[in-house]
């Protein structure tokens, strides 16, 4: 099968699940399959700062906000934890902890899967969603595929930031950045 271009538009609080059928056709028994591969998560353990002086904990909080926010990460703060998606190199986020002076927080990071369950779905959206490349494809199975779960797979599925997804074929890369995003 060629591309396939789909456009999905979900109501309010609906959210894609890895596994949801968005398609299936039967004469041609094919279907097309969500499979979700999540980026992983930098978790910043802030249990230990709320044992420091007050002052301490409001100088280091708002330093960690402003060192965070001047790389323009994304991040949740819940449960006493910071989240921030990948969007660079765990190297680069090492740096910016140590150049920063953080080493001193616990941090670790985890897989995407392993957050989402501790997640509101507005949060899981603003660690998750957005137009920036992702391991989220559309893969279609093709009738000679035994229609199982491992033969029904996502490939392609992609947004541009203009609000309107769609899939190609996976016989190119993913480079989508030859256009500017608006901020």
């Amino acid at each position: 099968i060629g591309g396939l271009d789909l456009g999905i538009s979900l109501e309010r609080n609906v959210v894609l699940s890895d596994g949801d059928v968005l398609m299936w056709d039967e004469p041609s028994r094919t279907a097309v399959v969500v499979q979700l591969n999540l980026r992983d998560v930098m978790v910043i353990d802030l249990k230990e700062l709320k044992k420091q002086p007050l002052d301490v904990l409001i100088k280091t909080s708002f330093e960690l906000g402003h060192a965070l926010g001047n790389q323009h990460w994304k991040a949740v703060t819940k449960n006493n934890e910071v989240y921030i998606p990948l969007t660079v190199e765990t190297k680069m986020m090492d740096s910016v902890m140590r150049t920063h002076g953080f080493q001193h927080l616990p941090y670790a990071f985890i897989g995407g899967a392993e957050i989402l369950p501790k997640l509101t779905t507005s949060e899981a959206r603003l660690l998750f969603g957005g137009a920036e490349e992702t391991d989220t494809h559309v893969h279609v199975a093709s009738p000679q595929d035994k229609l199982d779960a491992a033969a029904l797979k996502i490939q392609g599925l992609h947004s541009h930031g203009d609000g309107i997804s769609h899939s190609h074929g996976h016989d190119h890369g993913h480079s989508h950045h030859d256009h500017d995003h608006k901020h």
